[in-house]
C-alpha cells in the first residue's frame, strides 16, 4: 500500500505540472483511505483551547462535526472570538467539574502539566485522552498531501503566504495556522482534499509527549525557513533543536520537497545528518551561492521584488509588506506551491493579493498622524528583521518601539544581550518589564542604540507615549501576548490626547 500511495502521489505531482489540477484533484477526493470523511460524532473536550494551535484545532474539529468544548485561563482575541462566533463553549479556569459533561475524548494543549487539577483529575478517572497534533494526524491528516513551513520564523507568515497561494491557484486547501491570515479571516479549515497547509511549530506536543509537534504531521512538503535558539524552556541547546529538526527531515517521503535557506548552517547541520529528499534552497544572488530560487529586492524596503528560479526570471511581486524576512518567506512559499503544481508565475499574482496576518506587523490604526502597529515580534531577530523593514518603508519617521519580552525563552533572560541592539532600527524604545521578568533590565537599557526607557506600568507607558509622539511618527507594539490590553487602549489614548 505505502509504493502504491507513493506512486499516486508522484502521478499527481506530475499531472499538475501538466496543468491538470482540477482532473488530479478530482481523482484524488475519491479515495477511500482517508478518515477525513470516515469519523463518527464525538463530543471532544479541549484543555487549553485558547492558544493559537489548539482553538485552530477546535475549528477543526467543530467543521468535521464534533461537540466541541474547551477551557482556559488566558483568553483574550482574536483567538477567544474566533471560537465565540464558531458557537464553541468556553469554560473559564481548570476546575475538574469541567470534565464530568460527558465528553467522550479529551484533546491536551501543551500548555497542560502535572498538577493542572483538570489533569490530576483526568488521570485518576482514567478518562480517555490524547494531544492536540496527534488528534489532528488522526482525524484530519491522514492521507492528505500536508506542506508544512517549519522554522524558528516566519512559520506563520509563511503558511498563511502557502494557503493562499493555492486557494488563488483554485485548490480550496485546508490548513492549520498559528494566526489568523487576512485573506481568509480564519486561522484553519478542513478545506478540500488532497492539500493541507500546516504551522509545523517545534515546540513540544504533551507533558506526556517532549517529542516536537511537528514529527505528528508527516509532511510531504517541508519548508524550513530558518533555525535559530529559542523554546529555551524545553531545549537545552541547539543541538538538541536540531535534532528535532532531524526527526522531521527523517520522516520526509524520497519523493517529497525540503525547501531551505541556502545560508542557514544550522539547517546545513541538519541535512548533513543524513537526508532522503530532494531540497531546493533560496538566497541572495548577491551572496554568490548556488540557491535554485534566488530573491532580487527591486525596493529597499522590499515592498517590490524579483524571484528567479535557476537564472530565469519567474515575475516580480509588488506588495504592502516590509523587510528581508517577508521576501524569504515569499520565495519559500512560492517553492513549495510549485511542488503542489502551481505555477510560480501564478503564486507570484496571489502574494501581489497578500493580506498578511492578525498580529504581524498588523495595523492597527492612524490617531492625529501617528500610525500604530501590531507585531507578534518573539525573538530578537524578529524585532530586528520587522524594524529594519519599516525604517526602510518610511525613511526618516520617527519609529516607537514598544517591546514587551514575555515569550518564555526572554522571560528566562536568554537573549538579554541581543534584545538591546535588535532595537536599532527605531529612534526610541520603550520597554515593558513585566512582573514574569526578573532579571536586570539595566543591561538591555545600555545596549540600546537610541533612546530607550523601561517600565513596569502600562498606563505610565501609553502617557509618555501619546506626549512625546506627534503626526507622521511610527508606533510598533512588539510581544507575543496580550500585552494587558495595550493596543486599544492606546489608541483610545491618543484619540483622547488629540482631541484635547
Amino acid at each position: 500500500m505505502p509504493i502504491l500511495l507513493d506512486y499516486c502521489f508522484a502521478c499527481i505531482a506530475q499531472m499538475r505540472y501538466l496543468g491538470l489540477v482540477v482532473a488530479a484533484t478530482k481523482w484524488y477526493k475519491q479515495r477511500s483511505s482517508n478518515s477525513l470523511y470516515r469519523t463518527h460524532y464525538m463530543h471532544i473536550h479541549i484543555l487549553g483551547i485558547c492558544g493559537t494551535f489548539m482553538g485552530s484545532l477546535a475549528i477543526l474539529a467543530k467543521e468535521l462535526g464534533f461537540e466541541v468544548s474547551g477551557s482556559d485561563t488566558n483568553v483574550y482575541p482574536p483567538m477567544s472570538t474566533q471560537l465565540e462566533a464558531a458557537g464553541i463553549e468556553l469554560i473559564q479556569g481548570y476546575d475538574p467539574e469541567q470534565l464530568d459533561r460527558g465528553a467522550d475524548l479529551i484533546v491536551v494543549g501543551n500548555a497542560m502539566s502535572r498538577g493542572n487539577p483538570a489533569v490530576e483529575y483526568m488521570l485518576n478517572r482514567g478518562l480517555p485522552y490524547v494531544s492536540g497534533p496527534q488528534w489532528l494526524a488522526e482525524y484530519v491528516l491522514k492521507g492528505r498531501w500536508v506542506l508544512a513551513a517549519a522554522g524558528t520564523h516566519g512559520k506563520t507568515t509563511t503558511s498563511s503566504m502557502l494557503a493562499w497561494i493555492l486557494e488563488y491557484a483554485g485548490l480550496t486547501p485546508g490548513f492549520l495556522i498559528g494566526g489568523i491570515p487576512g485573506n481568509f479571516g480564519i486561522s484553519a479549515r478542513l478545506g478540500n482534499e488532497p492539500f493541507f497547509v500546516i504551522e509545523a511549530d517545534e515546540y513540544d506536543t504533551a507533558f506526556f509527549d517532549k517529542r516536537s509537534k511537528f514529527v505528528h504531521y508527516q509532511p510531504r512538503t517541508a519548508i524550513l525557513n530558518n533555525l535559530e535558539f529559542d523554546h529555551a524552556d524545553i531545549f537545552e541547546d541547539m543541538a538538541a533543536i536540531r535534532k528535532q529538526f532531524h526527526h522531521l527531515v527523517r520522516m520526509l517521503p524520497g519523493e517529497g520537497l525540503i525547501v531551505a535557506p541556502q545560508a542557514d548552517d544550522n539547517i546545513r547541520q541538519v541535512l548533513a545528518q543524513g537526508c532522503w529528499t530532494p531540497t531546493e534552497f533560496y538566497g541572495e544572488p548577491e551572496a554568490g551561492d548556488a540557491a535554485n530560487w534566488h530573491v532580487v529586492s527591486l525596493k529597499p524596503d522590499g515592498s517590490e521584488f524579483e524571484i528567479m528560479l535557476n537564472g530565469v526570471s519567474q515575475g516580480i511581486v509588488a506588495w504592502n509588506h516590509t523587510g528581508r524576512h517577508n521576501l524569504n518567506n515569499a520565495v519559500a512559499a512560492i517553492a513549495a506551491a510549485r511542488h503542489a503544481g502551481v505555477m510560480p508565475e501564478h503564486a507570484i499574482a496571489a502574494l501581489c493579493e497578500f493580506k498578511g496576518v492578525k498580529r504581524r506587523m498588523e495595523l492597527l490604526g492612524e490617531v492625529g498622524g501617528v500610525t500604530v502597529y501590531d507585531d507578534f515580534a518573539h525573538h530578537p531577530t524578529a524585532i530586528a528583521s520587522t524594524l529594519e523593514g519599516l525604517r526602510n518603508q518610511v525613511g526618516t519617521a520617527r519609529i516607537f518601539a514598544v517591546i514587551e519580552p514575555v515569550s518564555n525563552t526572554m522571560r528566562m533572560g536568554i537573549h538579554q544581550a541581543k534584545l538591546g541592539q535588535s532595537s536599532a532600527a527605531a529612534d526610541q524604545v520603550l520597554w515593558y518589564q513585566a512582573r514574569e521578568v526578573d532579571w536586570d533590565f539595566q543591561q538591555v537599557i545600555d545596549a540600546c542604540p537610541g533612546a530607550a526607557q523601561r517600565y513596569s506600568d502600562i498606563d505610565q507607558l501609553i502617557n509618555d507615549l501619546c506626549q512625546q509622539t506627534g503626526p507622521g511618527d511610527q508606533v510598533v507594539i512588539m510581544s507575543n501576548g496580550g500585552f494587558g490590553g495595550i493596543h486599544q487602549k492606546l489608541l483610545q489614548a491618543l484619540r483622547e490626547h488629540h482631541a484635547g
